[in-house]
């Protein structure tokens, strides 16, 4: 009895381009090597955020989108609500800013 590998080679090879296949982005969704540069982003602004002085905020949330920053939470005046968009922008890597800081 012989056995047939052809099958079993195509397969493995539809195996192997669905796996790539979920790593890949879509229009909603970052791809494995997105998030990973995103999540760099945002651990580098939050840094920057909490190394300045004019800023030292706890209450800053940070969150990445390809590239874009979002910025939430509260700050005491409008000047702090600027100067931590400035900062964000500022990080390498940054395509963009939101902020969405709350004066309080």
């Amino acid at each position: 009895m012989r056995l047939s590998l052809k099958p079993l080679a195509i397969a493995a090879a539809l195996g192997a381009m669905f796996a790539l296949g979920a790593c890949a982005e879509t229009a909603t969704r970052e791809s494995t090597g997105q998030y990973i540069d995103d999540t760099s982003i945002t651990s580098k602004v939050k840094a920057k955020i909490l190394q300045d002085d004019q800023l030292k905020v706890l209450q800053i949330g940070v969150s990445t989108y390809k590239g874009r920053v979002q910025l939430s939470g509260f700050v005491d005046s409008a000047a702090a609500k600027a100067r931590a968009g400035q900062v964000a922008g500022g990080v390498e890597g940054v395509t963009g800013v939101e902020n969405d800081l709350v004066v309080k």
